[in-house]
This record gives structure tokens, sequence and C-alpha cells, in this order.
């Protein structure tokens, strides 16, 4: 079984680029993880499609370990947004 996801637009105003690439990477890492696991890939055997996801407020740290953190803190409530 195959996931795909696609993310129109990615909007990160107020990064600097290494932080920008921080979080891009922990988004892509930590997605890659979410949506592989079995439990999850079982929940999502029928196609649906999600056009928005709320999902709520996360914290900001300063410089690119913060932008990453957020990056995976994205990802995983992406994941818990994303079940049906």
């Amino acid at each position: 079984m195959s996931v795909c996801i696609t993310i129109d637009q990615l909007v990160l105003k107020g990064f600097e680029p290494t932080e920008r690439n921080a979080l891009v990477e922990g988004l892509q890492s930590e997605l890659s993880r979410v949506l592989s696991e079995r439990a999850a890939r079982h929940e999502w055997a029928r196609a649906h499609r999600t056009p928005v996801l709320r999902l709520g407020r996360m914290p900001l740290e300063p410089g690119t370990a913060g932008a990453r953190n957020l990056g995976r803190s994205i990802a995983r409530a992406t994941g818990r947004g994303l079940k049906p």
C-alpha cells in the first residue's frame, strides 16, 4: 500500500532560509515516519480527501532546532488529523 499526500503550497513567512530548510526537513522526515506506521496505514486504507486541517497552536523555539521541532510537530498533528 502507498500513501500520497500533496501539499499544494507551504508558506513560511518570517523564517530565515536555514530555518525554512530545517522545518521542511523535520516535516518530511516525520511525515514519512508517521505515515509508514502499520496501524496508521490500516486506518487510511480507503481513499479520502482532507482539504484543510486545523492543527492548533504549536510553540516555536528559536533557531534551526526549533524550526525542525516545529516541522515534526506539524507532521504528527497532520497524521492525527488525517485519521478518519
